[in-house]
């Protein structure tokens, strides 16, 4: 059994979102849809009711995921007092993507003015990507590969949820077709950003964490710009079977993360997030959420949180990062704030 990742240098300096501008209620996705509704006999409303989704964003229609991205990464530099410079590595998140070549991570790196030493490269794993970067970046500061690395991170939802609403309202839809990808429509939009570094006086430690991975289950959720489709209740089956083992090893490892401070979940919906928490026995006082107005973000959705209650974390809080992605993969971190 792998063991948990422990770092003694790695801390975070910053850590920045970038809230779209445009908000697009649920209720908005039920008028699109009432007459798909009425004829599958769906009560109208489960986006809320089920899922706890009011509300979501969208970028206008002519901004570029990596635009957004670097509108967060400017921030989460600017809050770290760093210049362009001082950017050893850059790490794209991005699952949101124009094209498949070259990396999200190139036009970032020149948006952003970054020097022709700084290493930048795109790391995609759904929606574990921007956890995934923090261990990566740690390791690079742990060893002395790097000494400041910038992770950041561009979704959109509104042309895949365009285009699901559309597929959904032909007259050939049928009850399956709305629950596969009903998923489609928890998305939001918005980008995060973090700048990582040695120790330095207001900097908060990252102490490492531990991930599991369960591929027999990559097919229960497959997904690109245009659509994506899910097998709800296995995923979330196999998700929580996948958390649960991840979370008892790191407890059985040296971890102690029943007693934390502060969780922050991957944000996904209500029925996951208490059934995550009902499983690993976590207060829900403790958890922080953002789902509810801003939806599923997928890989900024952890940093976009930690961003917005930042502020409100006192020194020597322990903060736990919780995660699964689809594939399926699970990843758990602790930060010493």
């Amino acid at each position: 059994m792998t063991s948990p990742l422990h770092y003694s240098r790695p801390t975070i300096w910053s850590v920045a979102h970038a809230e779209a501008p445009e908000v697009v209620t649920s209720a908005w996705f039920d008028e699109q849809l009432s007459d798909t509704y009425q004829r599958c006999r769906i009560r109208p409303g489960l986006l809320q009711s089920v899922a706890g989704i009011i509300e979501r964003r969208w970028w206008p229609e002519d901004l570029r995921f990596d635009e957004a991205a670097a509108l967060a990464g400017a921030q989460a530099m600017e809050q770290a007092g760093i210049a362009a410079s001082d950017v050893d590595l850059l790490i794209s998140t991005s699952v949101s993507r124009h094209h498949l070549e070259p990396s999200v991570a190139c036009a970032v790196h020149q948006h952003l003015g970054l020097p022709s030493t700084a290493t930048n490269y795109d790391l995609a794993n759904a929606c574990l990507g921007f956890v995934n970067a923090m261990d990566i970046a740690a390791m690079a500061i742990e060893t002395g590969r790097a000494r400041v690395v910038l992770i950041v991170d561009g979704e959109g939802s509104r042309a895949t949820q365009l285009a699901t609403i559309r597929r959904l309202q032909e007259t050939t839809t049928i009850l399956s077709d709305v629950f596969d990808q009903f998923a489609s429509l928890t998305l939001g939009s918005g980008a995060a950003a973090m700048v990582m570094g040695g120790p330095r006086d207001g900097s908060h430690r990252y102490l490492g964490g531990i991930c599991r991975a369960a591929t027999q289950h990559h097919e229960l959720c497959v997904g690109d710009l245009e659509s994506m489709k899910t097998d709800a209740g296995a995923l979330l089956k196999g998700g929580l079977a996948l958390a649960d083992e991840a979370f008892r090893a790191a407890a059985e490892q040296g971890w102690s993360w029943h007693d934390a401070d502060r969780y922050i979940p991957h944000q996904i919906s209500t029925v996951h997030t208490q059934k995550l928490c009902e499983l690993a026995d976590i207060d829900m006082a403790k958890v922080a959420q953002t789902f509810p107005l801003f939806g599923n973000i997928g890989p900024a959705s952890v940093p976009y949180t930690l961003s917005t209650v930042a502020a409100d974390l006192q020194q020597g809080e322990r903060v736990v990062l919780l995660g699964v992605g689809s594939g399926l993969n699970c990843a758990g971190a602790e930060l010493l704030w």
